[in-house]
């Protein structure tokens, strides 16, 4: 799914217009990112939270040459998926494995 499949999906769900399901998806993205940027952390419940992970300055290897470079330090979002979402993922996984090992 991409971000107009979601916004067709508000739209239709919601019987709103493109105009608002558009709004409502960009605002939610932009209140994320704003969020992120200030280190804060994102949680949502049933489904997971989102928060920056910081790593260090390390010493890395151009793939080409072999050549090390100095790699700065950088922060990188990372998402944790909640309990109630994982389990829903592996009870449908779990039921479409039974479904092709019964056949």
């Amino acid at each position: 799914m991409n971000k107009a499949d979601l916004i067709t999906q508000i739209e239709e769900k919601g019987d709103i217009t493109h105009k608002k399901a558009d709004a409502v998806v960009n605002t939610i993205f932009d209140s994320m990112v704003e969020a992120l940027l200030t280190d804060s952390r994102i949680e949502i419940r049933g489904y997971g939270s989102f928060a920056n992970r910081k790593y260090g300055s390390y010493t890395g290897r151009n793939p080409r040459t072999g050549e090390p470079i100095q790699v700065s330090p950088k922060r990188l979002p990372f998402f944790k998926p909640g309990k109630e979402l994982r389990e829903l993922l592996n009870r449908k996984a779990n039921q479409a494995s039974a479904t092709l090992e019964g056949k």
